[in-house]
């Protein structure tokens, strides 16, 4: 069987704005203990426009992490590239990335552990401005009052919390902190990697209340990481769903959640439990994530999906726009707003519905 790769990849449309961050058919590959080498990210293209909030969503396992520090250059992908603001930064290194990334700052999962348990939190948050003092010009004088400035809006009473350490804080706290942190530099660009997993649900409002307050003041452009199809509804512009490395459906929020063309993002969002909703009857997707080391050919989804046919096993699905209000899917048979399958209900594989974007 034949597997298409380089079909998978797609251009931005020219309808699009001027990305704040842009990955280009970015590969991330790892070598086993056996000796053979798995793909956790597969050609994914991304398009994050200035003060846009895009969602990555998908099932653990699939790739978000792996793609979000690809996008940081930690460590730089394999393959293709990434442009902050339209300047590359796939094959710089030392110095100059450093330099670069001061524009893509990430605030990572865990809020306790990306902390520095033995320092201070206005030394902690001070940190990425002191890295930076001589070049910027800056005194210490001035690099604290910046760090209670960023302490402050973000919630904090510097001088209540500045003496603190992060063992004294509590996980909302700590976030609020490593939050702070990020914004020091003044970035364009968060990735965020699952800020508001480890927390409580009341903690979670106040911590994504923040970031949407900061979003609108600052015109910050993010990523946000999650695999909470609840808050990725509320604070993201557009989502992107992501199966095995590969991204399978792109669409503004109101596509992705009212009318999912793919069937993976159908059954994610038959997934989500829903007060006063009734669980579902039946499993609404069947087996475990296929393995990195040996995935399925073609389609990497069609071993879990009721519709796949014979095509889906031989070629890789494209990402292709839809018609106008309609998502962007990777599927040979998409999902109609009925719920069933286009191409298989028409029998058409090269309408309109297809073509790449």
């Amino acid at each position: 069987m034949s597997t298409n790769i380089a079909s998978a990849t797609v251009a931005a449309p020219a309808t699009q704005p001027a990305a704040a961050l842009e990955a280009r058919a970015l590969v991330r590959r790892f070598k086993g203990r056996s000796g053979a080498w798995l793909t956790a990210v597969d050609h994914v293209n991304l398009h994050l426009a200035p003060g846009e909030t895009l969602g990555l969503v998908g099932e653990s396992g699939c790739g978000k992490s792996t793609l979000a520090k690809a996008l940081l250059q930690l460590p730089p992908p394999d393959e293709g590239e990434v442009l902050l603001g339209g300047r590359k930064l796939s094959g710089l290194s030392g110095g100059a990335l450093r330099e670069a990334r001061q524009g893509l700052q990430m605030v990572f999962q865990d809020p306790v552990s990306s902390l520095n348990p033995r320092r201070r939190v206005i030394d902690i948050v001070s940190e990425p401005l002191r890295i930076w003092a001589a070049r910027m010009a800056l005194d210490e004088a001035m690099i604290l009052r910046k760090a209670q400035a960023v302490l402050g809006e973000v919630g904090f009473d510097p001088e209540a919390i500045g003496a603190r350490r992060p063992h004294e804080l509590s996980g909302g706290q700590c976030q609020r902190v490593a939050i702070a942190r990020a914004l020091m530099l003044e970035p364009r660009v968060l990735v965020l990697d699952e800020p508001v997993s480890a927390l409580d649900v009341s903690v979670q409002a106040q911590i994504l209340n923040l970031l949407m307050d900061l979003r609108e003041r600052r015109q910050l452009s993010m990523l946000f990481v999650s695999h909470d199809l609840a808050v990725i509804r509320n604070i993201c512009d557009r989502v992107a769903v992501m199966y095995l490395g590969r991204i399978v459906e792109v669409g503004r929020s109101q596509e992705i959640f009212s009318a999912p063309r793919h069937p993976y993002t159908r059954a994610l969002l038959d997934s989500m439990l829903v007060p006063g909703k009734p669980l579902p009857e039946q499993e609404v997707i069947t087996g475990d994530l296929p393995s990195l080391h040996a995935p399925p050919s073609g389609c990497h989804f069609r071993t879990r999906c009721r519709q796949a046919q014979a095509r889906c096993a031989e070629q890789v699905p494209p990402l292709v726009q839809g018609p106008e209000g309609q998502t962007a899917c990777a599927c040979f048979f998409p999902l109609s707003q009925a719920g069933h399958a286009q191409a298989a209900a028409t029998g058409d594989q090269g309408s309109a519905a297809t073509r790449p974007i």
